[in-house]
């Protein structure tokens, strides 16, 4: 690994055009390869976790699996729906919908319990989560009904036009933060460079790298399938990583013609670039590949998207600072060289003096690395007790699996759900008891399921919540005001006489009562049971609490030799919560262990090993902390743009832990590796640390400046789980780059001096074009 990068560089100098023009071909061989073999998304059983995820693989056996459903709301423009136009406009929308090829059956109409709804159900051919693609007739069907019918407002929702919504209002907000990241990032590289080739070249890698990987995710699905989320962190990655390898490389590159003043030709300082930098961008990028792979032991399809993206990413930005880059910086050295003599010559014309290199710390970074520098007892007690405080709200973390009640209600899908659980709160939530049992023993189930669902209806948990007066106001006169409070009443499209009349079929109807399905061969049993109340509710949350340990084994749970589970709602947010709980510990523990492990082989000391695994605790500890206190709580919703769910997305804090210790791993690299260096070349360990410090703080700090402009953009959109991700990920990096890397860090460094090396010796100095004595980073910088 020491001598691969300045090979690389080295064969990339002398073949400028092939190495750009080969990776180039790359990127597109990439995309054409992905888009020819397509993505493999991933099906609903690759979602399946815990109880719920049994239930549901026994449902499917037994052909019984939850089918994806829309559901039209019909509604008066103004005033009282007129039954008469509403049952027109209800046969409509039937007649329509069963011409559709992705419709498997259309339901009866429905009143509500006021009189001022029709609603008819749709279930759509195909798994669950094909139903947001094949959405799409249905609304163009469901608005066509409404342009016949100006008097009604006839719209639709269900789980696949939310589902639809969720991704089109996703694409837009990716577009939104790539819109404020993309402009900050160049301000920002245009300030470090001042020149629009050098910053250009950056943001040309990047998203070069972002596309090819792209196209390898789309080939790594048929492998690991996508579960839709590997996409949108190639962006957020991929991004912020391409440009900060970039800058880190290009960077050196400056630095060594400074150094050189003219002596040395663009190919010798892209192999001296590689020799440091380059190899500090490989063991950064391995540090972050191994730290996401732990992802994969959570076991979970979401994770697995997530690290498979991450990897891919990473890895192709690696790949191109070391192939393509040294090429570019080659084609524009050359450039540079030649109108050298043409701008000394315009300056000696107009009298103006030669430039002068800038400083490597200008005032700012010197103000901040000051504290370490004079005082670093003080300075790491204080640093250490300010991101120990932050970490504080952590220790009151509450995860949630944000579910559909918790989407943003920009989606329109969204406001007629909560339109039609106005009118039918039976809809909210749907609990689902599945059994498995002998075909002898399919009457004495259905029996016990039957006697399952007359407990669970006189639960107050699962009764229907009344309608309230002002509703049962809404009905056509005081005599049908009694049964406008019964359960909503189905009607036949067939009969005319049936629609135009608010109190036909009085009662209490069948169509959201307790039902037991079985299949055909009498084996598979299926109860659904409908719960008024949103799917993140504590009241929700209780119910599924009693159905499993209350109602279950007092009914069917009696029966010997019945295999019993359920899933619903509840049942999957609750159960994936769970589940994550229980790999954390795994993960976690791999994740440290990697960690150090990696750090020990890159700088082969047991102490600084030690140090990195501390400072990224400390500083995921206290964006963590931030998160909580900004996300779990109501005070920031107006600051932000966000409904609180009053805990934090179950995904989120591991996710973060794992990103954020590889993102870490970047820092500690490039700022160590400096110290290293000078620490090679005879410097004391003080002067090496300051020495280090001076070189990288301004580099390191441009890089965290474009990290946070990239993920602070995703705290502008609407989907609060991004929000939260995007936020904690800008906070840990800014943290990260100013308190850990310039105050904390330092300050152990200059408190231990050659102890924080051990067991390495102190080496000998070593010449700048040497491979390094100890260590593969021995000479990084």
């Amino acid at each position: 690994m020491r001598h691969l990068p300045v090979r690389m560089a080295r064969w990339s100098a002398r073949h400028a055009g092939r190495a750009i023009a080969g990776w180039f071909a790359f990127v597109v061989l990439c995309l054409v390869a992905g888009i020819a073999l397509g993505t493999n998304e991933a099906t609903t059983k690759d979602f399946w976790v815990g109880e719920a995820g049994r239930a549901e693989a026994t449902a499917t056996e037994g052909g019984l699996e939850r089918s994806p459903t829309e559901r039209i709301m019909i509604r008066a423009r103004s005033g009282e729906l007129d039954m008469a136009a509403a049952g027109a406009a209800a046969r409509d929308v039937t007649v329509r919908m069963r011409s559709l090829p992705e419709v498997e059956s259309v339901a009866a109409p429905v009143r509500s319990k006021d009189g001022e709804v029709l609603l008819v159900s749709v279930v759509l051919n195909g798994p669950e989560l094909e139903g947001r693609t094949n959405v799409v007739p249905l609304l163009e069907q469901t608005a066509a009904v409404g342009a016949d019918h100006p008097d009604l407002v006839v719209e639709e929702t269900g789980s696949p036009a939310i589902s639809k919504g969720v991704n089109d209002q996703r694409d837009e907000d990716l577009a939104l933060s790539e819109r404020i990241s993309l402009p900050v990032t160049v301000i920002t590289l245009l300030i470090v460079f001042g020149s629009v080739i050098m910053a250009g070249v950056p943001l040309l890698l990047a998203l070069s790298s972002i596309a090819a990987a792209i196209g390898l995710s789309m080939v790594a699905s048929h492998v690991m399938p996508d579960a839709g989320v590997g996409t949108n962190l190639i962006l957020l990655i991929g991004l912020a990583v391409g440009v900060d390898y970039t800058l880190f490389y290009l960077k050196r590159e400056r630095e060594e013609r400074a150094r050189a003043d003219g002596r040395l030709g663009p190919e010798a300082l892209v192999e001296l670039a590689a020799a440091t930098a380059g190899r500090a961008i490989v063991v950064s990028g391995l540090a972050v590949i191994v730290s996401t792979a732990t992802l994969y032991l959570a076991t979970d399809v979401i994770f697995s998207s997530l690290a498979t993206g991450t990897i891919l990413v990473v890895a192709v930005a690696v790949a191109s600072s070391l192939t393509v880059l040294p090429a570019l910086l080659v084609v524009i050295g050359r450039r540079a060289d030649r109108l050298a003599p043409r701008r000394a010559a315009r300056r000696a014309e107009r009298g103006k003096p030669a430039r002068a290199g800038k400083p490597e710390t200008g005032r700012v970074f010197a103000a901040l690395l000051r504290p370490a520098r004079t005082r670093p007892a003080l300075t790491l007690c204080l640093s250490v007790l300010v991101m120990l405080g932050l970490a504080v709200p952590a220790l009151g973390l509450k995860l949630i699996d944000p579910g559909r009640d918790t989407f943003s209600r920009d989606i329109p899908a969204m406001r007629v759900y909560d339109r039609l659980t106005e009118s039918f709160p039976e809809l909210l939530v749907t609990h689902e008891v599945v059994t498995r049992s002998t075909p002898e023993q399919a009457a004495r189930v259905k029996h016990a399921l039957e006697d399952l669902g007359r407990r669970a209806q006189a639960d107050p948990l699962f009764a229907q919540a009344p309608k309230n007066a002002k509703n049962a106001k809404n009905a056509k006169n005081a005599k049908n005001a009694k049964n406008a409070k019964n359960a909503v009443d189905p009607v036949d499209p067939a009969d005319p006489k049936d629609l135009t009349n608010p109190a036909a079929n009085p009662g209490s109807p069948e169509h959201f009562h307790p039902t037991v399905r079985t299949s055909a061969d009498g084996r598979i049993s299926v109860l659904e049971l409908s719960v008024p109340h949103p799917a993140p509710s504590a009241e929700a949350i209780a119910s599924l609490t009693h159905l499993r340990e209350d109602h279950i084994p007092a009914t069917v749970g009696r029966l010997s030799g019945v295999e019993t589970a359920v899933s619903g709602d509840v049942a999957r947010g609750r159960d994936y919560v769970s589940h994550e709980s229980d790999k954390l510990p795994l993960v976690l523990g791999f994740l440290l262990l990697m960690t150090f492990l990696m750090t020990v082989w890159a700088f082969r000391s047991v102490v600084i090993g030690a140090i990195g695994v501390v400072l990224n605790l400390l500083s995921a500890g206290a964006s963590l902390g931030m998160l909580v206190l900004v996300f779990q709580g109501t005070w920031a919703e107006g600051l932000l743009a966000f409904d609180s769910l009053g805990a934090i997305a179950s995904r989120v804090p591991l996710f973060l832990v794992v990103i954020l210790f590889g993102l870490s791993m970047d820092y500690q690299v490039f700022v160590v590796s400096r110290i290293q260096e000078a620490r090679q070349n005879g410097m004391s360990a003080r002067e090496a640390v300051l020495e280090g410090l001076n070189r990288s703080a301004k580099v390191v700090t441009s890089a965290a400046i474009v990290m946070v402009t990239v993920f602070g953009a995703f705290v502008a959109l609407h989907l609060t789980e991004m929000k939260q991700m995007g936020f904690c990920l800008a906070v840990a990096v800014l943290l990260d780059a100013v308190v850990i890397r310039l105050m904390v860090l330092p300050s152990v460094l200059l408190l231990l001096g050659e102890r924080a090396w051990w067991p390495a010796r102190r080496p000998g100095r070593v010449g700048r074009t040497q491979e390094p004595a100890a260590g593969p980073l021995a000479e990084v910088g």
